[in-house]
C-alpha cells in the first residue's frame, strides 16, 4: 500500500517539474499532473534500461528521477502535440 501512495506522491512532483521545465501554459488538474508523472516514470526506466541494464536483483535504476522528469518531459511534448 505504501508502494502506491508513495507512487502518487513522486508521480505528482516529478509531473510538476516537467510542467515547469516545458515552456507553455498546460491546463491539467492533480490527477492528469499525477498521471503524466507515473507514465513518464515508467518511460524514464524504459529509455534508461535502452542504455544499461539495471543489476540482477535491483530495485531502482540508479537514473531513476532524472530519468523519470526526462520521460514526463517527453508526454507533455506529446500530449501538447495531440491536442494540437
Amino acid at each position: 500500500m505504501f508502494h502506491i501512495i508513495w507512487s502518487i506522491i513522486v508521480g505528482f512532483i516529478v509531473g510538476l517539474i516537467a510542467r515547469w521545465i516545458v515552456p507553455g501554459a498546460e491546463h491539467m488538474g492533480f490527477i492528469m499532473t499525477t498521471a503524466v508523472g507515473i507514465v513518464g516514470s515508467i518511460i524514464g526506466g524504459f529509455i534508461g534500461t535502452l542504455f544499461k541494464k539495471p543489476e540482477p536483483g535491483q530495485k531502482f535504476h540508479t537514473a531513476g528521477f532524472l530519468m523519470s522528469i526526462l520521460g514526463a518531459i517527453i508526454l507533455v511534448y506529446l500530449l501538447r502535440f495531440i491536442q494540437h
